[in-house]
């Protein structure tokens, strides 16, 4: 492809005026020829063209025979041709094909050089033409700034073609490609594993080649400057291919000029080093001279990495592609560490800070990378003193990036300064990235643990006199764990100790699994010895955390809500670690827990975090076996529970006693045991305490018997919301409570709401337990009555004066209604199942009124305002929290088809003004209604929409003139909750007939029992055909049609002027039907066919009628008019107007335009 540069020197007129005309046509007749080669060379590349290798045929069969020796060695079913076929051979035989290279160099410079050229064009992946002619000029310096202008690269259009012209001294290269090629199709950009193939390989090539030259040609003043040349040239190339390529290849080959001057810098030290003992006399100046000759390769090879930095990474460090830029930041960090003595310093590493706020991950995080390799040698570290100081605030910022990878090698990079330069960071520094443990990703908080470890809990000198060993590791334990406490103290973030333990689990395990010193130091008296505890109650209560955060996370694994990034499968060692951990917790604590419970008995909030230790017992353990821990285990928790009845303690009781009375457990009868007699003991003290609190219909109990009462309440609901406590029927028990609700003398409110929540829990199971509990009908109509009881008493308590008891009614019925229509459903034919039952219609215009009146909060009032002024930010958060629930519950019910989806047009009406707060529930319940009738949930948004511009009516009429700001912003806001209900339907043809639905109901509810009067009245609700108009964008063009027919049919019998301003809405929503030309004019053609006639006629009737008028009184009307209307004055419209009406009408100049969409009447 690149003609012999002879031929092509001798081809140039300026060559040719001494010779004849003989000499022009073979040069003629030989570039034809090279042109027939190369069209060949397209369809058989394996077989060398002879303007590809620029050689004669001698000198092609000699260079093929060399480098197809080498290949039949290795795969003899393969002819290596040219340098491209190289790289697919590997790095042992690139070697020895590159030693031919070198021979064919010495033999041929010139062929061999341009076979090199041509080998970085074809990497570049360019499957065009490239043709080079000599360059003889190199004395005259004018005549080569002329001809370095005259270098371009530019397209003809003409042609089809695109070119590069360049100087690669003694070469002037012209490469020629077509303009269809795709420019983004290379080999190093190539998807999958033969794009990373070919970027290893090409580099290996540079490096073998620079490599096995650095003693031979590699000086010879020819070889570099003509590759630096070419590699410069093309890396400033508009073309991305050859701009990405060879910048690679231009840096990789610096690197490996540092590598040689490295080597060159080793022999040097080494010659100076030499003892002058052990020199001889006759050998000092042949040293001086070898140590002067390598100090000129020296300072040659500088030059060169001079050179290349200067034509290659200045200007492409910046380049618009993102993976040159990061190419450049990764071999940048290179030359620093490999070559220290010219490149770190601060002309360089200015560099890497310019390129740390590149807005490509991948850019930043190579400069982190590179900065982590040159912070690694601790040999540089004294010259990157100032760039760490000027540097240190940015690294700190990149630790929140919004790259995960990039964050977290920033945190590897501060931890590595932090353990080489401890006065590098300072304790705001240190404050600001030890939060960071807190991370949602966990790599990033394992980094930020790592340093905390290292930072705050590093491993005490045991040099105190007159301890052991044991009571040296006590102390040396506490130290850390006081730490650690004051550090979580003084981070202010609360229920957040999992996700610390979870931090630190990777480097400080080790301390978090010593159990055995953590309980010894709780359980330790604090008056006896001067190695008491010494913690507050509030260290007490966190020490208590971290250990059973720690005990979570040795049975379950770093698996965390809201924490991602951990490894989702362990591998076999970790499962390993994991049996053994569980196995000694276990064993541990099945003989230390009773003592800690014992010794904190009276604290609530150490009970609470204690009593779930045993949820993660496992039965392997040897201690398993006897049953007598396990029994004292047990009575020891019973009496906890007698003395507690805070929420967070029964609730752990009931999930630890459900973990400890599974069927496969050894240790499950002797929990089963306990459990049963401990709730029989709990349903008998409330009988007695209810037959007691009873006089008549009266509940009379006194305070103290009340929070009896209460506190056995909240016992048997905590436990039996995990344990099915039917057998004990409840039911009956609890029932009178919630028939005295009605009287005046009735039971509290909290007993109230615990009461309601308990008979909950009762139905729940009997749902669910369907299959086992109905054995006759019987059985089944006493669940269906129960179930109308519960509801009917929720109904009852959903007007209660105490709001915490209607929420618990509203939360328990919609509760109750799921899971039987859940249990419906899933019912077997087979057996009996749950009878149906629909909650009565008070009851559900109560529950849509609980929702109206307690989750869609007014936002205007006064009061409202001042109540969400007073919350604190945790308050309003739980009170968004307890609407948000409210909500769900209600719209679960639409969605398992309780209620019909009609009873959810109050819920979408609300879609665009509570869109922040439940926009997310409000989309799901629309989209699932969608799924189980899309008809029925258009029909219910059009019921939303309908009902919200009625209600927008009424206010306006009874408001008598309102303010127009007031009413713009309410008519707004129906058109952008219309807006987004037609964004919901995503897929246009898969929501068809919904949307056409939506105008259909539109169009009739706008016209319905519409009697046009003789002034010529619109009607009521016209202003809904424009809320009707955001649906229109949804609509198939077919249905376009379709509904601008039935448009038609209910206007074609009303005066319709759409002149004048009250029609504009109508006008409006046409020209939304109207929208693309092609259906006006389809439209049009059609209206021709129907109104024609009619048109004239009413022409003909005017003139009969003997009304003259002037030629200046020209009444455009719409092409539903009446002939009635005749009289009325004429309006011009406005500028507007008339831009719409020559879009929806047919254009003035159309020669029918009197039997069109208009008639004109003179």
């Amino acid at each position: 492809m690149i003609p012999d540069p002879v031929s092509a020197a001798a081809s140039r007129p300026s060559e040719q005026q001494s010779n004849s005309g003989h000499n022009g046509d073979e040069a003629s007749a030989a570039e034809e020829s090279g042109n027939e080669n190369r069209q060949k060379r397209a369809r058989r590349r394996k077989r060398p063209p002879e303007e590809l290798e620029n050689v004669t045929k001698s000198k092609k069969a000699k260079s093929q025979r060399r480098y197809g020796s080498v290949r039949k060695r290795k795969r003899p079913h393969v002819e290596a041709v040219t340098l491209f076929d190289v790289i697919t051979m590997g790095r042992s035989a690139m070697r020895a094909v590159i030693d031919g290279w070198m021979e064919a160099y010495a033999a041929d410079t010139e062929a061999s050089l341009l076979d090199l050229i041509t080998f970085f064009i074809q990497c570049c992946g360019c499957k065009g033409v490239v043709t080079a002619e000599m360059c003889h000029t190199k004395g005259d310096s004018d005549t080569m700034d002329k001809m370095v202008k005259e270098l371009v690269e530019d397209l003809d259009e003409v042609a089809g073609l695109q070119y590069k012209k360049f100087l690669a001294f003694p070469w002037i290269l012209t490469v020629t490609w077509p303009m269809a090629a795709d420019s983004t199709d290379y080999p190093l950009i190539q998807p999958g594993s033969y794009g990373r193939w070919f970027h290893s390989e090409l580099c290996d090539f540079v490096s073998v080649l620079v490599s096995q030259c650095q003693h031979s040609v590699l000086f010879d003043s020819y070889l570099m400057s003509t590759l630096v040349s070419l590699l410069a040239e093309l890396s400033d190339s508009h073309i991305r291919a050859f701009r990405h390529t060879c910048t690679l290849a231009a840096v990789k080959l610096l690197t490996s000029l540092i590598d040689v001057a490295a080597c060159l810098c080793t022999g040097v030290e080494k010659s100076v080093e030499l003892p002058k003992a052990q020199r001889p006399s006759r050998l000092k100046n042949q040293v001086k001279q070898e140590v002067t000759q390598l100090l000129e390769k020296k300072a040659e090879i500088e030059s060169m990495m001079d050179v290349i930095f200067k034509a290659v990474f200045l200007k492409r460090h910046r380049d618009v592609l993102p993976e040159i830029r990061s190419i450049c930041m990764e071999e940048l960090g290179l030359w620093m560490r490999s070559y220290s003595s010219v490149f770190l310093n601060d002309s360089y590493l200015k560099y890497i800070d310019w390129m740390s706020y590149d807005k490509v991950p991948d850019v930043r995080l190579k400069c982190v990378l590179s900065l982590q390799n040159l912070y690694g040698d601790p040999e540089l570290l004294p010259q990157l003193d100032l760039f760490t100081s000027r540097f240190k605030d940015r690294m700190i910022s990149m630790t929140l990036d919004k790259d995960n990878e990039v964050a977290l090698q920033t945190m590897k990079l501060l931890l590595l300064i932090s353990k080489t330069s401890q006065d590098v960071l300072s304790s705001d520094d240190y404050g600001q990235l030890l939060q960071l443990v807190f991370s949602s990703q966990r790599p990033l908080a394992a980094t930020a643990g790592e340093l905390l470890f290292f930072r705050l809990l590093p491993a005490a000198n045991n040099n105190q006199e007159g301890l052991n060993q044991e009571d040296a590791h006590r102390q040396e334990t506490l130290a850390r764990l006081k730490a650690l406490v004051q550090f979580y103290q003084n981070s202010r973030l609360h229920n957040h100790v999992v996700y610390l333990v979870d931090s630190l689990w990777d480097c400080g395990g080790t301390l978090l699994k010593d159990w055995p010193t953590l309980t010894s130091i709780l359980l330790q008296n604090p008056h006896s010895t001067s190695l008491g505890r010494g913690l507050t109650e509030a260290e007490e209560a966190l020490l208590v955390e971290i250990l059973v955060a720690s005990v979570r996370q040795a049975a379950e694994g770093p698996v965390l809500a809201g924490r991602s990034g951990a490894k989702k499968v362990m591998s076999v060692r970790e499962k390993k670690v994991q049996v053994e951990d569980c196995t000694n917790l276990t064993q541990h604590f099945l003989t230390v827990l009773p003592h800690l419970l014992s010794e904190f008995s009276g604290r609530w909030d150490i009970i609470a975090s204690l009593i779930r230790i045993p949820q993660y017992f496992v039965p392997e353990s040897p201690q398993a076996d006897k049953t007598e821990l396990v029994s004292r285990l047990l009575a020891v928790m019973r009496a906890n529970l007698e003395g507690h009845s805070g929420a967070d303690v029964l609730d752990a009781a009931a999930r630890t006693f459900l973990s400890l009375c599974e069927a496969e457990t050894m240790w499950c009868s002797t929990a089963r045991t306990t459990r049963d007699s401990m709730i029989q003991c709990w349903v008998d003290h409330l009988k007695e305490l209810l037959t007691q609190s009873f006089t008549g219909a009266t509940f009379s109990a006194d305070e103290e018997t009340t929070a009896d009462i209460l506190a056995t309440l909240k016992k048997l609901s905590a436990f039996h919301n995990c344990h099915n406590l039917t057998h004990w029927n409840l039911f009956d028990l609890l029932s009178p409570l919630l028939a005295m609700e009605g009287f005046q003398e009735g039971a509290p409110p909290e007993v109230l709401k615990e009461t309601l929540q308990c008979l909950c829990y009762f139905v729940f199971w009997s749902l669910s337990t369907s299959s086992e509990i109905l054995t006759s009908r019987d059985k089944a109509v006493t669940q269906r009555v129960q179930l109308r009881i519960v509801s009917e008493t929720s109904h009852r308590c959903l007007s209660h004066s105490d709001h915490s008891v209607r929420q618990q009614a509203f939360l328990g019925v919609c509760d109750i209604l799921t899971a039987h229509s859940y249990q419906h459903h899933v019912w077997d034919p087979t057996s009996w199942g749950p009878l149906p039952y629909t909650p009565t219609p008070k009851l559900q215009v109560a529950l849509l009124s609980f929702v109206r009146k307690n989750v869609f909060v007014g936002r205007d009032s006064d009061e409202e305002s001042k109540v969400s002024e007073e919350l604190s930010t945790e308050d309003r958060m739980q009170e968004l929290h307890a609407r948000r629930s409210t909500l769900a519950a209600y719209c679960k019910l639409i969605i398992r088809g309780v209620l019909e989806i009609s009873m959810a047009a109050d819920i979408f009406a609300h879609y665009a003004e509570y869109h922040n707060e439940f926009g997310d529930i409000i989309k799901e319940t629309m989209y699932s209604s969608r799924q189980m009738d899309k008809i029925e949930s258009a029909r219910t948004l059009v019921l939303s929409l309908q009902q919200l511009f009625e209600r927008f009516k009424r206010e306006q009429e009874s408001s008598g003139t309102p303010r127009s700001h007031q009413r713009v912003q309410t008519f707004s806001g129906i058109k952008e909750l219309a807006r987004r209900f037609a964004v919901s339907f995503s897929d246009i043809v898969k929501f068809r007939e919904c949307v056409v639905f939506i105008h259909r109901s539109g169009i009739e509810f706008v016209f319905k029992d519409f009697v046009q009067k003789p002034e010529g009245s619109t009607p009521a609700h016209l202003s809904y055909l424009s809320v009707l108009a955001e649906f229109s964008s949804k609509l198939l063009k077919p249905d376009k049609r379709t509904l601008l027919s039935y448009l038609h049919k209910h206007t074609c019998e009303h005066l319709v002027d759409l002149r004048e301003d009250r029609w504009q809405p109508l006008l409006f929503y046409r020209s939304s039907l109207l929208a693309d030309v092609e259906e006006a004019a389809s439209h049009g053609s059609s209206d021709r066919k129907q109104t024609g006639r009619a048109a004239l006629s009413n022409n003909k009737q005017g003139s009969k009628a003997g009304a003259p008028q002037s030629s200046s009184e020209v009444q455009v009307v719409h092409r539903f008019s009446n002939p009635s209307h005749k009289t009325q004055d004429p309006k011009r419209p406005s500028p507007t107007q008339e831009g719409v009406l020559s879009s929806c009408l047919q254009d003035t100049d159309d020669p029918d335009h009197d039997q069109d969409d208009v008639d004109v009447e003179v």
